[in-house]
Formats: C-alpha cells, sequence, structure tokens
C-alpha cells in the first residue's frame, strides 16, 4: 500500500533552444525562477510530496544563492542531473533509495522543472490514481489535425486518438526502481515510455491546456500569461 509520496523534479537541463546563457528554470516569471514556482505547487497541493530537486552540480551554489536572494524557504532535498535525462532520473531514485524506505510502499513523481503551471488539483488526483494504476501520466487530448508520415506520403489519423503528455508522470517506487534497471534506449523519451517496456499499463489523468514546459523564449511570455488566467 503506497503511503508516501516523492517527487522528482528535473532540473539539470541546460535549456539551448531558450536563446539564453541561464538555463531556463532559473529564468524570471513574474519576478522570481521558474524552478521556484515549480516547486510551489507541488507544496502547496493536497499530497504535499517530498521535494527532491536534480540539478546540474555545477548550478547548486547558483541555486542556493537564488533561494537566500527570493527568501526562498520551502523544504527541498537536492541530487544531481545526469548525462541524459535517464540517468537523472536514476540518479533520483537511488537518491530515494538511499532513505532505507520500502520502495513498493511509495509514490514517485517526476516533473519538468519547466512545467511551473501544473494545477494542483491535478497533482493530487495523479497522486490518488497511482495507488490504483501504479503507473499514471498527465496528458491532455490533441485538438490540431494530425498526420503521419512514411517514407514516400503521409496520411491524417484521428486526433481522438491522439494525448499531448506532460508531467508528472507517477509511478510506484518499486516498479519505477525496475523500469531503471533497463539499459537505456534512444526510444525512451518520458519515463512512462521506461515503465511500459516492461508490459505495464499507462493510466491518463486528463491534464491542462496551460500545462506548459517553457522551451522557447515566447513560451516564457505565454506562461506569464497562463499564470494570471
Amino acid at each position: 500500500m503506497i503511503d508516501q509520496s516523492f517527487v522528482l523534479i528535473v532540473a539539470a537541463g541546460k535549456g539551448s533552444r531558450m536563446q539564453s546563457d541561464l538555463p531556463k528554470q532559473y529564468l524570471l516569471m513574474n519576478g522570481k525562477p521558474v524552478l521556484m514556482h515549480t516547486i510551489e505547487k507541488f507544496y502547496t497541493s493536497t499530497k504535499q510530496p517530498h521535494i527532491i530537486i536534480a540539478i546540474d552540480p555545477a548550478m547548486e551554489y547558483f541555486w542556493k544563492s537564488l533561494c537566500q536572494e527570493y527568501k526562498f524557504t520551502i523544504p527541498h532535498d537536492i541530487t544531481y542531473g545526469g548525462e541524459t535525462r535517464f540517468q537523472t532520473v536514476k540518479n533520483g531514485i537511488a537518491f530515494i533509495k538511499k532513505k532505507q524506505l520500502n520502495l513498493q510502499e511509495i509514490a514517485i513523481a517526476v516533473h519538468d522543472a519547466a512545467r511551473p503551471l501544473i494545477a494542483t488539483n491535478t497533482i493530487d488526483l495523479a497522486f490518488e490514481q497511482v495507488k490504483v494504476s501504479k503507473a499514471v501520466i498527465v496528458a491532455r487530448s490533441c485538438t490540431d489535425s494530425v498526420r503521419m508520415t512514411t517514407a514516400d506520403t503521409n496520411y491524417a489519423i484521428d486526433r481522438n486518438h491522439i494525448w499531448l503528455v506532460q508531467t508528472p508522470q507517477i509511478f510506484e517506487g518499486g516498479l519505477l526502481e525496475t523500469a531503471y534497471e533497463q539499459d537505456e534506449e534512444a526510444t525512451f523519451t518520458d519515463d512512462a515510455s521506461v515503465v511500459e517496456r516492461l508490459g505495464i499499463p499507462i493510466h491518463i489523468v486528463i491534464g491542462d491546456y496551460k500545462n506548459i514546459k517553457i522551451t522557447y523564449p515566447e513560451d516564457l511570455e505565454i506562461a506569464q500569461i497562463y499564470s494570471k488566467v
């Protein structure tokens, strides 16, 4: 039975597509760093999971100085990112294991640092669902027309069967540990794809269009607008 919750906020990326020397998770949104907004969402959720951030070790001093500057006191642990997202999440799982917990009794959420607008009720709903399903992702239905391409042609497919995947993605801890014992593959684009390789079905919790991932400069402007809606 799951009776404890953790969230690993992946914040080790370089954010090269933001056209900024500073990784996107440290850029300001409404007067403070994006990563602080993201942490606050989980802290203010009903579930209040234990918060762990995975950062580039070279940015640890900078992050701690930001916490002092912005008087940011929400409790959180720090672990370090790897060369890839897969390795970063694997490091986070190892960090949690050091706490000598029974992983079968905890839920571990993995969330992108650059998704600061996740709704707290979505967080709570996903954590509740993982008690039943063991593997849960937040996603939203597709509203655009969609086409599939092959080497020779392209054709329309039914968008009603397409879901746009977001985070958090939440798993029973023992399951996530087992999944990340697999060798890394290029097809592992998120945690659900790693877990799914074990033959585990993935449950979808409906997300919010505002839960965007800040990737390009214009995304930060959009996020600032959404945060006030």
